[in-house]
């Protein structure tokens, strides 16, 4: 369980300055109100670009999906996108990316492009143009793993990974000041590898820049495939904690036991964290499939008591856990916020909600944790047996060409 300490003075202000009526109904209302925001948040995401840069790939990479699942964008060696589409996450539909025609196809019709779209058709101009319309925009240079195993090819000895990175960011970037965009923020990345290059940077400074409901849906809707990633998430859930622990308390605000809270609320709760750590069966299952790892293995590492299938008695039993020794705690909050002294059981109900919340935030993101160590440990192995295979047969066809060389050399001579 989370210690006494994570309930912070911030959280209990907001807690003082939001609950200043005592009409059970207002307080419901504003606090379910304030959550909503944060479960039906919008984020549009428009990506455009010249055909065949790589549009629909880098779509199916940020929803954390391969080329061939089914509600992957269709990708191809050819400009497939003829009109604009939109793709929402496969678990967080409120987050839509739109695939946008490429420019520059023969079905490209400038003016046609703009009155759909509302975008200009060269680079620098669509900068311009979203910039005067408020909105934010990135530039992405994508197919960077390409250009590195070219470079690597040509290069041999003499191939530095950073120099070339920094050639090409240097080479876009002077392009586009000398075309009139002022300090363009430019990403280099591979969908192919997600977790190289700029692509985890990218998605940093695109949610560094949302307003604090968008930020928190794109948050969780980022593939749980880093330690950072899945830190964020925790951040993001750790913040709105006390207000889903108020909610869940004051569904259920009826004489009763001494822990009397929405049991099936907190259930649903704890549900959609597993789903957001990626610790579920079905994040599993998709994990297991897409990297080799069994799904036994992996569920091997998810520890947490908050892991397991939940009950209704099991998520009640965890309640009553979290409220033995709150009792200062308790008075306190009742004292500051009147209104939970004034429910039956109020500040109890609030506390114990809070710190199982808490707690299972807490746990279940090193879970997360382990599942990702676990599957980057494998695929490490891969690499290296791939590596000692390759060796193999390296030193095996040398052997061999040197002793065809020594049967032919006497015939020669």
């Amino acid at each position: 369980m989370a210690n006494l300490q994570t309930l912070s003075e911030r959280e209990v202000q907001e807690m003082s300055s939001l609950v200043q009526s005592n009409v059970m109904s207002e307080v419901v209302a504003q606090l379910q109100g304030l959550l909503d925001k944060f479960r039906t948040a919008t984020l549009d995401i428009a990506v455009t670009g010249e055909s065949g840069s790589g549009k629909s790939t880098f779509i199916n990479a940020f929803r954390g999906l391969g080329d061939e699942e089914a509600e992957s964008a269709p990708t191809g060696v050819t400009e497939t996108t003829k009109q604009a589409s939109v793709y929402p996450h496969p678990s967080y539909p409120t987050v839509r990316l739109w695939d946008l025609p490429g420019i520059g196809t023969p079905d490209f019709h400038p003016q046609l492009y703009l009155e759909k779209v509302n975008l200009e058709q060269n680079h620098v101009l669509l900068a311009q143009s979203i910039k005067s319309m408020g909105k934010k925009f990135y530039f992405v240079r994508s197919k960077i793993d390409s250009d590195i195993n070219c470079c690597m090819l040509r290069r041999g000895n003499n191939f530095s990974e950073a120099d070339v990175l920094q050639k090409i960011r240097d080479d876009c970037v002077n392009c586009l000041e000398e075309a009139g965009v002022g300090r363009p923020k430019v990403f280099l990345i591979s969908c192919f590898e997600v977790h190289k290059f700029d692509f985890a940077k990218l998605q940093e400074t695109l949610a560094s820049e949302l307003d604090s409901h968008k930020r928190h849906v794109f948050l969780l809707a980022l593939p749980s495939f880093s330690s950072s990633y899945i830190e964020k998430k925790k951040q993001a859930l750790s913040s709105i904690v006390w207000k889903t622990a108020l909610s869940a308390c004051l569904a259920a605000v009826l004489p009763g036991p001494l822990v009397n809270c929405n049991i099936q609320t907190l259930m649903e709760t704890l549900t959609s964290y597993q789903q957001h750590f990626g610790v579920d069966h079905n994040s599993l299952f998709k994990l297991s499939t897409k990297t080799g790892r069994s799904y036994q293995e992996l569920r091997s590492q998810v520890t947490s008591s908050y892991g397991v299938e939940l009950s209704y008695q099991r998520v009640e039993e965890l309640l009553k856990q979290a409220a033995v020794g709150q009792c200062w705690l308790v008075g306190m909050l009742e004292g500051r916020i009147p209104f939970l002294g004034n429910i039956v059981n109020g500040g109890v109900s609030f506390v114990a909600s809070y710190y199982l919340l808490k707690s299972a935030i807490d746990e279940l993101a090193e879970d997360g944790k382990r599942v990702m160590k676990a599957i980057w440990s494998f695929i490490s192995l891969l690499v290296v047996a791939l590596c000692i295979s390759v060796l193999k047969r390296c030193v095996t066809a040398a052997t061999s060409l040197f002793l065809w060389g020594l049967h032919i050399i006497p015939e020669m001579t």
